[in-house]
């Protein structure tokens, strides 16, 4: 362990607030999903609910690494990108539980978190639906003429997808700003990459296309950091897409429904040994960046945050039963003129 201690303290390179930003927003999106899967025990939080216990330094290092503008999509497992982004945890508890004051008004719940403010273009429960969706998002900002991008993310069972590769030779071909990101946690469901794929490197598969692509030590939230920045530096300069492959880990199940029994109690433990919480926050402590009583500050203001938000989904009124048919439409002048 000593050995391990003294090899992260070489990695130290950046300020102590960029530090303490990751460790913030990786331990709240672990203790609101803590807390998420308790209440979905009680049957507070119902239907699907898929956590994101073990996957925080895809989100918290993109996020440091991209600027205000810039768009993020993903798949159903959502709610740690906009809490990273630095969306209320009260209104992303509250469309857990279905209320009126949640994201998207009770009407979306845990699969289909939204927040346009922070550029979070949302969960989509389709598998794989958001990787052309994402690709669409980049070009609109192409087309505009920002220097905006798209970060899309998907699971390892998505790159299954045919519109992968559609959305692939597109974005090659008219270079659109997007960064392509598949977070490997070496489960589709119950199902293993080994047994779905001949191709077990999921990066390679970008180069058919001659789109840069890398692995990713996902765990480690300065590495997810850099490679964006590399993909995100691509993209602004006019060259296109990136393919990034974060491999990473869940520890909790694929949803709450799932009993897990398709992997070891010893590959989790062994995964465990390599918590990007815990690695950056030995980081910081071993390198004499933080001290422990500015961390126990940091775990008492997240306490507050997620028991504010319980609070507020709690208190909430649930959407009247005519709200289900609002927002379905969006009322717009016909025929539509591109300006």
């Amino acid at each position: 362990m000593a050995t391990t201690k003294k090899k992260e303290a070489s990695k130290v390179k950046y300020s102590k607030e960029q530090y303490l930003y990751w460790y913030d927003s990786m331990q709240l999106q672990r203790k609101f999903e803590e807390k998420a899967g308790q209440l979905y025990g009680q049957q507070k939080i119902r239907g699907f609910c898929h956590l994101y216990i073990g996957q925080e330094a895809c989100s918290s290092g993109a996020v440091s690494a991209l600027k205000k503008g810039d768009k993020y999509i993903t798949a159903y497992r959502d709610h740690g990108h906009p809490l990273a982004l630095g969306t209320d945890p009260k209104r992303i508890m509250a469309e857990l539980y279905g209320k009126v004051t949640g994201t998207t008004k009770g009407k979306g719940g845990s699969m289909h978190i939204f927040d346009k403010e922070v550029g979070f273009v949302g969960g989509h429960g389709i598998v794989g639906a958001q990787i052309p969706m994402g690709a669409g998002i980049g070009f609109a900002e192409k087309y505009k003429g920002t220097d905006n991008l798209c970060i899309c993310y998907m699971g390892d069972g998505a790159v299954r997808q045919g519109a992968l590769h559609e959305a692939f030779n597109m974005a090659m071909t008219w270079k659109i700003p997007v960064i392509f990101v598949v977070e490997n946690n070496g489960y589709a469901m119950g199902t293993s990459v080994s047994r779905t794929s001949n191709v077990r490197e999921l990066y390679t598969l970008a180069e058919a296309y001659d789109m840069p692509s890398e692995p990713v030590d996902a765990m480690d939230v300065e590495s997810v950091h850099e490679a964006v920045s590399r993909a995100a530096e691509r993209a602004r300069k006019g060259d296109g897409p990136t393919f990034l492959e974060f491999k990473t880990y869940r520890y909790r199940g694929h949803s709450m429904s799932d009993p897990q029994k398709y992997r070891t109690k010893e590959e989790v433990a062994e995964w465990k040994q390599r918590d990007p919480i815990e690695l950056i926050k030995d980081r910081m402590l071993t390198n004499n960046v933080v001290t422990e009583e500015e961390l126990a500050a940091i775990d008492a203001k997240i306490k507050v945050a997620v028991d504010e938000s319980v609070q507020f989904a709690e208190e909430s009124p649930w959407p009247k039963p005519e709200e289900a048919f609002e927002d379905i439409y969006v009322q717009a002048d016909y025929p539509f003129v591109m300006e």
